[in-house]
C-alpha cells in the first residue's frame, strides 16, 4: 500500500487541552507577597480590638530624652561662661597700655628703701600689707639669700605648667619665653620703674622687650575699683596680690585662707585701683624694714624653695 493511502486510514489525533489557574502563575513566598501578607495581618489587628504593638525599648527613648536634657545643660552652661568671659574682657582699665609706657618712662621717686608693713580687716578678710619705698623690680631665677641686704622684699611671679611653660607672656631681662595666650592682668618693670596694669595689648610687653627689663601677666583681681565677673580659681587657701592705691604699690597676703571673690572684694573696698594675683600662697618669702632688718613672710621651713628650681620665676624687689 503506497504512502498516501495509509494517512487516510490514520485516526485523527484528539486536541489537548490545558487549564492554568491564575495563583499556580503566582510565585510564592516572594517580597511582595510576604508584605502583602503583613499588612493583611496589620490591617485585621487594627479592625479588631487588640492593641498596637508597644515598642521593643522602651528605655531607649528615656535614655535619649536624658541625654538631650544633658546636652542642653552644657549648652547653657557654655553659653553663660562665655558671655562671661567676654564681659570680663570689656572690663574698665584705669591707665592704657600708652599711658603706662609713659609712667615706665619717668624718673623714679627719690625716697628711702624699705618696705612699711601694716594690718587691717575689710568684709571679715583679714590682710597684711607691705607699701614697696625706694625700690626697683626685676625677674630672676635664683631665690634670694636672706642674707642680701640689697633685697627687699620677693614673691612669685608668673604661674607655669608641668611643661615648663607660662601662663601669659613672660619676658626676663628683654628675652620672651615660651608661654600660652590668656591673663589679662600684667606688671612691667624697667631699670628704676614698674607697673600694673590691665590689657589684653602686647604694646606694653614690647616696650619692656626695647628696654631690656622684665614682663608677666596674671589673673585679673581689681582692674579700675571694678572687680571681674569671674575667677580661674576656686576653694579657701591663702591668697597673694600686687596692687596700687593711687601710685602707691603694695604686696598684699591674708592672714588666713580665703576665696578668690572675698580676696579680691576687699581689695577693693580698702581702695585698690588695680591688683593682679601672685601665686604661692603660704609659700615663704621676706621683706626688709628701712632698718635693714629682714622679717619672714609664710612658713620658713619651706627656704629654699627646691621644687621647680631654675624654672620659677621670682619677682624681687631691691633698693634703687
Amino acid at each position: 500500500m503506497s504512502q498516501i493511502s495509509q494517512n487516510h486510514t490514520q485516526e485523527p489525533e484528539e486536541p489537548v487541552f490545558l487549564i492554568e489557574r491564575q495563583e499556580d502563575r503566582e510565585e510564592p513566598n516572594t517580597v511582595s507577597n510576604l508584605a502583602a501578607q503583613a499588612l493583611e495581618l496589620l490591617k485585621e489587628r487594627q479592625g479588631g480590638n487588640e492593641e498596637p504593638p508597644k515598642p521593643r525599648h522602651p528605655w531607649l527613648r528615656w535614655l535619649l530624652g536624658v541625654v538631650a536634657a544633658a546636652a542642653l545643660a552644657l549648652l547653657a552652661i557654655w553659653g553663660y561662661r562665655a558671655w562671661l568671659h567676654q564681659r570680663d574682657h570689656n572690663i574698665p582699665v584705669s591707665a592704657t597700655p600708652e599711658e603706662n609706657i609713659a609712667k615706665l618712662q619717668q624718673p623714679p621717686r627719690t625716697e628711702k628703701p624699705g618696705v612699711v608693713m601694716t594690718s587691717d580687716s575689710i568684709l571679715g578678710v583679714a590682710l597684711d600689707f607691705y607699701a614697696l619705698h625706694g625700690v626697683r623690680a626685676s625677674i630672676e631665677w635664683v631665690e634670694p639669700d636672706t642674707l642680701d641686704q640689697s633685697v627687699f622684699l620677693y614673691c612669685r611671679s608668673a604661674d607655669h605648667k608641668a611643661d615648663s611653660l607660662y601662663l601669659g607672656s613672660l619676658v626676663v631681662n628683654g628675652e620672651e619665653k615660651p608661654s600660652y595666650e590668656g591673663r589679662m592682668g600684667y606688671m612691667a618693670m624697667t631699670a628704676d620703674r614698674f607697673v600694673v596694669g590691665v590689657s589684653e595689648s602686647e604694646a606694653v610687653k614690647d616696650y619692656v622687650m626695647e628696654q631690656g627689663g622684665s614682663f608677666f601677666r596674671q589673673m585679673v583681681l581689681v582692674s579700675n575699683g571694678v572687680l571681674p565677673h569671674q575667677f580661674e580659681l576656686h576653694g579657701k587657701v591663702e591668697r597673694k596680690a600686687i596692687g596700687r592705691i593711687g601710685e602707691q604699690y603694695y604686696f598684699v597676703v591674708t592672714r588666713s585662707k580665703e576665696t578668690m571673690w572675698d580676696f579680691a572684694d576687699a581689695l577693693r573696698e580698702y581702695g585698690f585701683l588695680d591688683a593682679i594675683y601672685i601665686t604661692g600662697g603660704d609659700n615663704y618669702s621676706f621683706y626688709r624694714t628701712a632698718d635693714g632688718v629682714k622679717h619672714d613672710i609664710g612658713n620658713v621651713t619651706e627656704y629654699p624653695h627646691k621644687k621647680w628650681k631654675g624654672i620659677i620665676p621670682w619677682l624681687v624687689f631691691r633698693k634703687l
